[in-house]
């Protein structure tokens, strides 16, 4: 797990709902049960600071660090998809369909690809990009990357393939599916072995554990609309696996984090 990474599970999971900001102290305990050592931490905060991610700041416990505007947009963004149950979106039948020149460098063209995914975009061709409904920011993000670009609300209306051939091309529902599955399967014994008499500091650890692996899915699911999923889609079985496990080990990794935060 790297330490920027779990930083910025460890402000959207655990310190956005208690105000963003933290004593450099408390970050390093409370990614301590995670193998995270004080260096990598300083260094990792040191980065997100210089990205615009974070803020210093003095703080009664010492000096810390507070999240950005920006960085709160894009936590609470996170947020509504990682519990994203219950939270499904009906389709309108039209896709934001986003024409691009794509940025010549290299690490701009990678930075750009990975946060059009996040926004829910998949890629028919270097330059063009579809979502099943409009990217929160997206037009702000390519305005940021400086890349030119068109927007349009679009219809399939034909096509050989139809509209599921056109989603396949986007994005490789088979390979998502099999993560979903994996990711079940690979935390299930994980998650069982926390039961009556676990330590805070034990069900803490497991359940970051748990949010982390699920975070990668913001990067790579689309989360499409039920009307352009195969039936018995493994995400909602998965969806449903994380919910009730990061549920019920919730009260238990608070008690740990208020723990941190107060010493």
């Amino acid at each position: 797990m790297q330490a920027r990474s779990a930083l910025f599970d460890l402000y959207g999971d655990h310190l956005r709902p208690r105000g963003g900001r933290a004593a450099v102290a408390a970050l390093v305990r409370l990614l301590a049960p995670l193998g995270i050592a004080a260096p990598a931490v300083r260094t990792a905060v040191s980065r997100m600071v210089r990205q615009g991610w974070l803020h210093p700041l003095r703080l009664p416990t010492g000096p810390g660090y507070g999240i950005t505007p920006k960085a709160a947009r894009r936590l609470d963004a996170a947020g509504a998809r990682i519990y994203r149950t219950g939270n499904g979106h009906g389709w309108d039948g039209h896709f934001d369909l986003i024409m691009l020149e794509p940025p010549q460098h290299r690490g701009a063209r990678a930075r750009l690809v990975a946060n059009l995914g996040f926004l829910g975009y998949g890629s028919i061709d270097g330059s063009t990009w579809i979502a099943p409904r409009p990217g929160e920011g997206v037009d702000a993000l390519l305005t940021e990357a400086g890349v030119r670009f068109d927007r349009f609300r679009a219809a399939h209306v034909g096509g050989t393939a139809g509209t599921a051939g056109l989603v396949e091309r986007a994005w490789d529902l088979t390979a998502i599916a099999a993560a979903y599955r994996e990711f079940v399967d690979r935390l299930t014994p994980l998650v069982a072995s926390i039961g009556p008499g676990t330590s805070d500091e034990r069900a803490y650890a497991v359940r970051f554990t748990l949010v982390h692996a699920w975070r990668a899915f913001l990067f790579r699911d689309p989360q499409l609309p039920a009307e352009l999923l195969p039936e018995n889609w493994a995400g909602s079985t998965a969806a449903i696996f994380f919910d009730r496990h990061a549920s019920r080990l919730r009260p238990a990794a608070d008690r740990y984090v208020d723990h941190c935060l107060s010493v």
